[in-house]
């Protein structure tokens, strides 16, 4: 498998679930602006939105989105129990990963990260912030996770809350999400590619 991937974006949330299993894959950086691998080829041949993830699986097949890509590597690499197997539960799982996508990365972060978003539309997105964040604080009140243990949501929720000194959002102001994120900042997979994907980013800044 290899993962197409941008410092810091979403995709790092892939790069934390390989890590959790131990796999044993490769990883291909994109320049977003340019829509350039390093060889410079034409990432819009690989996705035609230009967006990172992208999973090559092992057969040569190619998945989008966070939402089908997550679940994809829970299931190849059961044995790091990164989703549950309890219906329900799973259900649960696939609710989180939608709130995220939807709620939190698009309806929120996509804005405020984007140069070009003019100040209505990233006001708008700032009125989203405190519904969002409000939900999470509650559940946080009474759970470790997302789940009852981490999973790939996680691994998710990790990358996305990471933007936040980005967007002037302090977690302070929800003191459980934020005590959640600095637990995660512990966990060695995540402190692991999250200073791997800092270099890089910096690198290239």
């Amino acid at each position: 498998m290899n993962l197409y991937f941008s410092p810091l974006a979403c995709s790092l949330a892939t790069r934390i679930a390989f890590y959790e299993a131990d796999a044993k894959v490769g990883y291909i950086q994109v320049d977003l602006k340019q829509k350039k691998l390093q060889d410079g080829s034409d990432f819009y041949a690989i996705n035609a939105l230009g967006q990172v993830p992208v999973l090559r699986t092992g057969d040569g097949s190619l998945l989008t989105e966070n939402t089908a890509i997550l679940p994809y590597v829970a299931e190849h690499f059961p044995e790091a129990q990164l989703a549950p197997t309890d219906r329900l539960q799973h259900a649960r799982m696939q609710q989180w990963l939608g709130f995220i996508s939807t709620e939190l990365h698009r309806a929120v972060f996509s804005p405020l990260l984007d140069p070009d978003a003019s100040e209505p539309v990233k006001a708008y997105a700032r009125e989203q912030v405190a519904l969002r964040l409000d939900h999470l604080q509650e559940h946080f009140t009474t759970h470790e996770f997302l789940l009852d243990r981490f999973s790939v949501a996680d691994a998710y929720l990790f990358a996305v809350l990471n933007w936040t000194p980005h967007c002037a959002i302090d977690l302070a102001q929800w003191p459980q999400v934020k005590d959640y994120y600095a637990r995660q900042l512990q966990r060695p997979s995540i402190a692991k590619a999250l200073a791997e994907e800092l270099a890089l980013y910096r690198a290239k800044s």
